[in-house]
């Protein structure tokens, strides 16, 4: 069995750069919180082009999919809302086609704020563009306090893949969105959900290890190795890595050549 699994994240790309030019971004904790549990990440970005992106996740064991932008409507059948935050539409293509070349490989994915929406966008769900305005509530999605604090509960669904990675069906979470599933994918089922019942992580139906959540699991994982075993955050890192382990050792022990 491979012993630190490589795992493609996912970055944007803006403007802003030395001389105003584009520059690849990402926060720091999403390696963090993968070096934790033992993994290796490779940076895959907008920059790449589809040839290098299916090439880089052909060495790979597993793809994280992280926060960031606004999914572009266009991509769901869907005129954009006047509250619509930024979009990057290359961001959108390249996470797009790595969503379906990691399925086609079969390979585990775990998808995180921005994520969810993509990996439910590229399985054929939709978004709500905007929460307050769209569907309104009394829990506050963008939170204003510290980020390390879990301002919201979640339920999670008994008996489902995610209650047995966070051990509970208990949560409490952080909420940094505006945006947030509208109609479930094909593929996808729902396993999290906020008191409001807004989608807050779904997992995959389809015998491959597929998880997303809607908030930020990395912000409090990247503390580092002394982090509490039995905090769910970590957990699902944990869970993500091993299934990351496990898909490398079977496409070794088969001979897979990808």
């Amino acid at each position: 069995m491979t012993d630190r699994p490589l795992i493609a994240v996912t970055t944007t790309i803006w403007p802003g750069g030395s001389y105003g030019l584009p520059r690849t971004q990402l926060n720091a904790q999403y390696i963090a919180a993968l070096e934790a549990p033992g993994a290796t990440s490779l940076l895959l970005t907008p920059a790449h082009g589809e040839a290098s992106m299916r090439q880089l996740l052909g060495l790979c064991h597993g793809l994280l999919l992280t926060g960031g932008e606004d999914v572009e409507p266009s991509r769901y059948n869907a005129k954009p809302h006047p509250e619509l935050g930024d979009v990057n539409p290359a961001r959108d293509a390249t996470e797009l086609a790595a969503v379906h070349e990691a399925r086609r490989l079969g390979m585990p994915i775990l998808a995180i704020c921005r994520g969810i929406q993509v990996l439910n966008v590229a399985l054929g769900g939709t978004l709500y563009q905007d929460i307050p305005s769209e569907l309104g509530g009394d829990i506050l999605h963008e939170q204003t306090g510290d980020w390390r604090e879990r301002s919201h509960a979640g339920r999670v669904e008994q008996g489902s893949t995610l209650e047995a990675v966070f051990g509970t069906s208990e949560l409490r979470i952080n909420s940094f969105h505006h945006q947030a599933l509208r109609e479930v994918a094909p593929g996808l089922r729902a396993t999290v959900w906020a008191e409001d019942g807004i989608v807050e992580g779904v997992e995959g139906t389809e015998g491959t290890w597929v998880c997303g959540v809607q908030w930020h699991p990395e912000r409090g994982e990247a503390h580092g190795p002394d982090a509490d075993e039995r905090d769910p955050d970590r957990r699902l890192f944990w869970a993500f890595v091993q299934a990351a382990r496990e898909f490398a050792a079977e496409s070794t022990a088969v001979g897979v050549g990808r």
